[in-house]
C-alpha cells in the first residue's frame, strides 16, 4: 500500500504528516510506503490513500475512497483514529 501525504508546496507541512503517518502505522501494527508531495502531484493513480486538509481536498480530485481530510495537521490522534477507521472498512 502506498500512503501520501499531501500539502499545497509539498515540504514541510506534509512531511510532518508523513512522519506521524509512520507513528501511527508503527503503533497499529500497519505497513506502508509513506511519501509526501505537492498538491499537483497528488494524482489518484499516485497512491492508494491520501491524506490532506479540507482546504486542499475539495480542489484535489482525489476520489473520496481514497482520501483522510486531516482538520488539523498537527493531531496525532485525529490521524490515528481515521487511519484505523480507513483501515477497518477496506
Amino acid at each position: 500500500m502506498k500512503i501520501m501525504a499531501v500539502c499545497g508546496s509539498g515540504l514541510g507541512s506534509s512531511f510532518m504528516v508523513e512522519l506521524n503517518i509512520k507513528k501511527v502505522l508503527k503503533k497499529i501494527n500497519k505497513e506502508a510506503d509513506v511519501s509526501h508531495a505537492d498538491l499537483a502531484s497528488a494524482t489518484p493513480d499516485a497512491a492508494d490513500l491520501f491524506i490532506m486538509t479540507k482546504d486542499l481536498a475539495a480542489s484535489s480530485g482525489i476520489p473520496a475512497d481514497k482520501l483522510i481530510v486531516l482538520n488539523n495537521i498537527i493531531d496525532i490522534n485525529d490521524l490515528e483514529v481515521k487511519l484505523v477507521t480507513y483501515f477497518d472498512n477496506h
